[in-house]
């Protein structure tokens, strides 16, 4: 008996890190919150191009939409904790529970990284009747409500920068969410709202092309991909502290620390890849990274900027 127990012993002893070896032996998801063609899925297709070069597998992206997010970023919550299922995790997680929506929290996840960060921009048309953000914020404030302007979700970074800019210059805007930045813009360019508000990096295709024409940035500098854009203010909208989005990476609570390791490296050397980082720069994507520890700081911070914010535009939960 006493030499079976000890076989066992050894069994397990040298099964450990064989089973850690072995991993990843399959595909792994990436569970995005928004839909195709949006600034969050375009980054997450990019980044995991060249996954197999950097973690011996493909990272498939599956898109799981719905709720401004929760959909999604909930399903990576509950997915099974065996490193096979990544989460794109996005600045709504940040507002949830400020805003009563759901209980989801950055607290839920096991954090990976901090991807990037993005301003957001006022967008029209190239045939807008308005050229300058004085035209759009003056029209909106002699004729409150009659400005349709699009965005990704009430609470997002992109609705509040733009309800923060309406509550601070008194310009009362008719909000229209849509799930996700692609069908967002479409909306602008069919002419089904005025204007949008968008990460800047979401719009530069179009820009480029001529078919839009931004604002301003709501940051503290221009963007350097886009230095004929003023902020906001240099078109005489001052905001002292601008609303960034964020993107990045978590796994569900539970998969085992040698499997975590695994992926932390493996989306570190994608995140670092030069095809990787020479997109981003080609479509104007300021990255950040932040490891786990610095992560969970910048979230624990988001939280307690957020509050004073969303309680400004009337979204704070009482």
């Amino acid at each position: 008996m006493k030499k079976f127990v000890c076989l066992l012993a050894v069994l397990f002893i040298f099964a450990a890190p064989a089973s850690a070896q072995d991993f990843p032996n399959k595909d792994i998801t990436l569970i995005v919150p928004w839909s195709a063609g949006g600034g969050t899925d375009t980054i997450a297709r990019a980044l995991v191009k060249n996954a197999e070069e950097h973690i011996g597998v493909n990272v498939n992206v599956v898109n799981q939409t719905g709720g401004g997010g929760v959909v999604g970023m909930t399903a990576a919550k509950l997915a099974r904790a065996d490193g096979y299922s990544v989460g794109m995790i996005t600045f709504g997680l940040s507002t949830y529970k400020l805003m009563g929506l759901s209980d989801i929290s950055y607290r839920d996840y096991e954090l990976i990284q901090l991807l990037n960060q993005s301003s957001a921009a006022i967008s029209v048309r190239s045939k807008s009747e308005w050229t300058t953000l004085g035209e759009l914020i003056e029209f909106a404030q002699a004729n409150p409500g009659e400005v349709s302007l699009g965005h990704t979700g009430a609470g997002g970074a992109w609705h509040l920068s733009a309800a923060s800019l309406g509550v601070l210059h008194d310009a009362e805007f008719n909000f229209i969410p849509f799930d996700g930045g692609a069908p967002t813009r479409a909306a602008m360019l069919g002419g089904h709202v005025d204007a949008v508000a968008t990460g800047i990096d979401e719009v530069k295709q179009l820009y480029d092309a001529g078919e839009v024409r931004i604002l301003a940035v709501n940051a503290l500098e221009r963007h350097p991909a886009f230095p004929d854009v003023p902020t906001l203010e240099e078109a005489g909208y001052k905001i002292d502290a601008p609303v960034l989005d964020w993107r990045g990476l978590a796994l569900p609570q539970g998969v085992p620390e040698d499997r975590v390791a695994i992926i932390e490296e493996g989306f570190k050397k994608m995140f670092e890849d030069p095809e990787f980082v020479a997109f981003t720069e080609e479509v104007g994507l300021a990255l950040v990274y932040e490891d786990a520890e610095g992560y969970e700081s910048f979230l624990a911070n988001m939280e307690e900027v957020l509050a004073p914010t969303l309680d400004a535009v009337g979204l704070l939960k009482e």
